[in-house]
């Protein structure tokens, strides 16, 4: 299988609407390439396929796959009529249509029925803290030593709650770092100190919660003084 580099994949990516970075798309990017053999990838929340095309594109092994699963429904906020339509045509520009398995389907009716391990879990769903805890149970496929990566972790209110209540008092998972929202977890133990180094991103997660109330409120002198700038929530 020949590797896409990421600056012949990133335009098409940034064409796409999403809320992924290009520090964040390096960081799948790396991420998927550092995986050495057949790898299966899960991403849940895939919207116009602009993290799915960063994935798919770094797989160096014939047979490895990104299983994309999102139920794209079109009367919810983020499933707007065409939007798969995009996605497929966004797999078709980057010529990835073969390294993605499209499942249209919510990730809560999918896990029950998953029995393949999984070498890299993306989390990019629903943001309450209920479908975000459930989405973290496709964890238990994650192969040891293999990463989580969490987007919009310490900026949604839903997953941040998540991340306190159910990886902050896990055995399982340890707090990586991060690229912005993008939070990088691996299937390990976590030290005393890797619990804290969880705690130690609470000011962030703050901080970022009043810059939302000061977009909302459209207050936009008050969230450039907590060092944001533009209209979109800190991502």
């Amino acid at each position: 299988m020949p590797t896409s580099t990421f600056d012949a994949v990133w335009p098409i990516a940034n064409d796409a609407a999403g809320w992924l970075t290009r520090e964040q798309a390096v960081l799948l990017h790396e991420c998927a390439a550092a995986l050495g053999t057949v790898a299966t990838v899960v991403e849940i929340g895939s919207y116009e396929g602009r993290s799915t095309l960063m994935l798919a594109s770094a797989l160096r092994r014939d047979g490895s796959i990104v299983v994309a699963i999102d139920p794209w429904t079109e009367n919810w906020k983020f499933g707007a009529v065409g939007t798969r339509d995009r996605f497929r045509r966004n797999l078709q520009r980057a010529s990835l249509t073969d390294r993605v398995r499209v499942v249209a389907d919510r990730s809560q009716s999918v896990r029950p029925g998953w029995d393949l391990p999984i070498d890299l879990l993306f989390i990019d769903g629903k943001h309450d803290v209920w479908s975000f805890a459930d989405d973290l149970r496709w964890s238990e496929h994650s192969v040891p030593g293999s990463h989580v990566l969490v987007h919009d972790c310490f900026s949604s209110v839903g997953v941040t709650l998540g991340v306190l209540a159910r990886v902050l008092p896990s055995r399982r998972l340890t707090y990586v770092d991060r690229v912005g929202s993008l939070a990088r977890f691996r299937l390990s133990p976590p030290t005393p100190a890797d619990r804290l180094r969880i705690l130690a991103e609470m000011p962030w997660w703050m901080r970022n919660v009043l810059v939302k109330i000061a977009l909302r409120l459209r207050v936009p002198t008050m969230a450039r003084a907590l060092g944001h700038e533009g209209p979109a929530d800190p991502y």
